[in-house]
């Protein structure tokens, strides 16, 4: 085999070897992405525990405290509520 040959060679080689990885990434993402919409789909992204669970832990350890006033508890389990609803960004 001469130089240019075997340039030649690897050259192919090279090509062939990037497809694959390529096509190889290309389906990787397909596939989480159908994952994803499949989870959602059928609602398996949502919390199991009830969402005021949380705000009432919150207040109750707030309350617990004698240092913090009972507005504070309310704001912070307030701020739990809303940070747990579900967003919705309007895209598709």
């Amino acid at each position: 085999m001469t130089i240019l040959e075997m340039m030649k060679q690897s050259a192919i080689l090279t090509a062939l070897g990037m497809t694959i990885v390529f096509a190889f990434l290309w389906l990787l993402i397909i596939s989480i992405n159908l994952a994803g919409r499949l989870i959602h789909r059928l609602g398996l992204d949502k919390d199991t525990a009830p969402q005021n669970a949380a705000a009432l832990k919150a207040t109750a350890l707030a309350a617990k405290n004698e240092d913090a006033p009972s507005e504070i508890a309310a704001v912070i389990a307030a701020a739990i509520v809303e940070y747990r609803k579900p967003k919705t960004d309007g895209g598709g």
